[in-house]
């Protein structure tokens, strides 16, 4: 089996090489599991997206190079991004069925793409001081929603200075680590790095399904409920946040790098 059209998308960012790579697989129909995660362990990016037409909404899948993930904003930004691009969706307006419920992607009228994501509210969690220490952390705040660990450190220069040990990273029992801090820029209200070793990422370029937690976070502290989020990881990205009740909507934009011909 070969995918209709296989796809490298750099997300939330307008420049190659920056953002978050992600493979986008488009399909006529559904894929075997196991063919999916082949597939994604080969291009070794942090997240493939497969997707296929079903009547007038798209089913979407993602996969990390190790296994199969049930919320991923960045896949989902690269998978809308190529739909429409490519003209294959004809309206401004996408529709996905995935493993976390109904999603949607949006072109905006700035030619960003806005996502419809869950709010995935973080509540305060104790951490041993002996984790902590392992990790190299002396958090403000630590919470905790079913997905990461979020930990508030006392200063940008904090999160862009940290250097994990991923053996530490991977006795959390969540999937991944969240570090974050206000920005020092006025460009941006907060700063954050994403780390998931046990998912076979290290660390994790630019991160969407991480802001579900941040906004909600971020949003109580600063009394707002629109901010402009920085991942600086080595890539870095932009992604620009409004949270509305239940939902988070995550703005950012993104640029193909290559579609791959497979013989």
């Amino acid at each position: 089996m070969k995918p209709d059209r296989l796809f490298i998308v750099d997300a939330f960012t307008n420049q190659r090489f920056k953002g978050n790579p992600a493979g986008v697989c488009l399909l006529k129909n559904g894929a075997d599991v196991q063919w999916m995660q082949n597939i994604a362990s080969e291009l070794n990016l942090s997240e493939t997206a497969f997707c296929f037409p079903d009547n007038s909404i798209y089913q979407l899948r993602w996969f990390t190079p190790t296994r199969e993930v049930d919320l991923c904003g960045h896949a989902t930004l690269a998978t809308a991004h190529i739909l429409f691009e490519t003209r294959i969706c004809q309206s401004n307006h996408i529709e996905f069925q995935t493993l976390s419920g109904r999603l949607t992607a949006t072109m905006t009228d700035a030619g960003k793409i806005e996502l419809d994501f869950p709010s995935e509210v973080p509540s305060s969690v104790d951490i041993t001081k002996e984790t902590l220490n392992s990790l190299g952390l002396s958090p403000i705040k630590i919470a905790a929603n079913r997905l990461d660990v979020l930990m508030q450190l006392a200063a940008e220069k904090d999160v862009i200075e940290f250097s994990p040990d991923f053996d530490a990273v991977r006795t959390l029992n969540y999937r991944g680590l969240i570090v974050t801090a206000r920005s020092d820029s006025d460009q941006y209200d907060i700063v954050s790095r994403c780390f998931y070793p046990a998912y076979g990422i290290d660390e994790d370029p630019v991160t969407g399904s991480a802001h579900c937690a941040l906004s909600p976070y971020w949003s109580e502290i600063l009394g707002k409920t629109e901010l402009a989020a920085y991942q600086a990881s080595a890539r870095g990205g932009s992604l620009y946040l409004k949270l509305q009740e239940d939902r988070v909507m995550i703005s950012g934009e993104a640029v193909t790098f290559c579609e791959i011909i497979l013989s």
